[in-house]
């Protein structure tokens, strides 16, 4: 196997060093779940903690060799900059935070009372990314942090994976594939000591940039494409919703990824409301899609794990899941009433 892109005597350096807050995240099997998705599949939480999302450990990690003269500059889609946010206050730290006009206004508001400052962008994520980018180049205090290219991160997330092995090996463990950062650390780990495990990245259906750029990188056919990448396209996976890969972290995941699926926004849904009435956790839909490719795709392997992302909902999805449930309680009841 190539050598491993990121450096594993930092992984376990970092499962040392990061905040208590973010590190052993609870991880269990459920048997409803189970028996819903028909195979054994192992969750870990990454909702259970202050910013409800896993970016907290590659954050801390990260900013652990910053000069707290330095002002951090990036561009999020909410749970990074929540967690830049986090480790910035708590490193007194200043935080300045790029965001696209439609971002999750929860998320943008979660930034603000975490401390940072948040600009609102005109255009998508990639332009919020290139204004962050820009703020950086103008002002020589400030340090531009693109989630994905930064080993320190993915070192960070890469805790992830020491800890899944503590409940045993795996023969499939499927990420949840926004920049990469997450599935680069957890694969370096999982494959220096669980080789045969098989490492599989989710995508969007709509936003298929990532394994385009994955599949190009390993000199792969390219797969059918499933929209056209010249016309605007939305997901409501804004958390893994990928339009211009970052080449450094499409590099170090290349040969440490066995395969890449796609899901497709109904199947999101479905395996939020899975979460919910299996496990009693509500999910963000980037959350859930570990959930959903498992259960969307024939995965192989008797036992698998998934990482449970984030919990950021966006308030409107949160109030039609909310309502959509309450319907379907109102027509159960009325078609099975309770006999007092």
């Amino acid at each position: 196997m190539p050598k491993c892109p990121l450096n594993l005597a930092n992984i376990e350096k970092a499962a040392q060093l990061i905040d208590p807050a973010f590190l052993h995240s609870p991880q269990y099997e459920d048997g409803t779940l189970n028996a819903a998705l028909g195979r054994r599949v192992l969750v870990k939480v990454e909702t259970a903690n202050p910013i409800r999302s896993f970016k907290g450990r590659g954050a801390d990690f990260f900013a652990r060799s910053l000069d707290p003269k330095q002002t951090i500059v990036c561009a999020s889609a909410g749970n990074f900059g929540q967690a830049m946010a986090y480790v910035g206050r708590s490193r007194r730290i200043a935080v300045q935070v790029f965001v696209a006009h439609d971002v999750n206004p929860a998320k943008a508001e979660r930034m603000r009372s975490l401390g940072a400052e948040v600009t609102l962008c005109d255009g998508d994520f990639d332009a919020a990314k290139d204004n962050a980018r820009q703020q950086a180049a103008d002002h020589p205090e400030c340090i531009f942090v693109e989630d994905g290219a930064e080993d320190a991160i993915g070192e960070g997330a890469g805790t992830i994976g020491i800890e899944l092995l503590a409940a045993g090996t795996f023969d499939t463990v499927v990420v949840p594939l926004g920049d990469g950062a997450l599935i680069t650390g957890i694969a370096a780990w999982i494959k220096d000591h669980s080789p045969g495990t098989q490492i599989i990245g989710v995508c969007p259906g709509a936003t298929p940039a990532m394994l385009h750029a994955w599949r190009e990188a390993r000199g792969m056919p390219q797969v059918p494409a499933v929209t056209d990448m010249n016309q605007p396209t939305c997901t409501i996976a804004d958390g893994i919703e990928v339009r211009v890969p970052v080449q450094k972290s499409v590099e170090k995941m290349k040969n440490l990824v066995d395969d890449i699926v796609l899901v497709d926004d109904d199947a999101l849904i479905e395996a939020m409301r899975l979460s919910a009435s299996s496990l009693g956790l509500v999910l963000e839909p980037s959350g859930a899609a570990g959930l959903a490719a498992i259960r969307r795709h024939k995965l192989t392997g008797e036992r698998l794990a998934t990482i449970l992302t984030g919990s950021n909902i966006h308030p409107q999805m949160l109030a039609k899941l909310v309502d959509s449930a309450r319907q379907e309680m109102y027509q159960q009841r009325r078609k099975n009433p309770v006999q007092l």
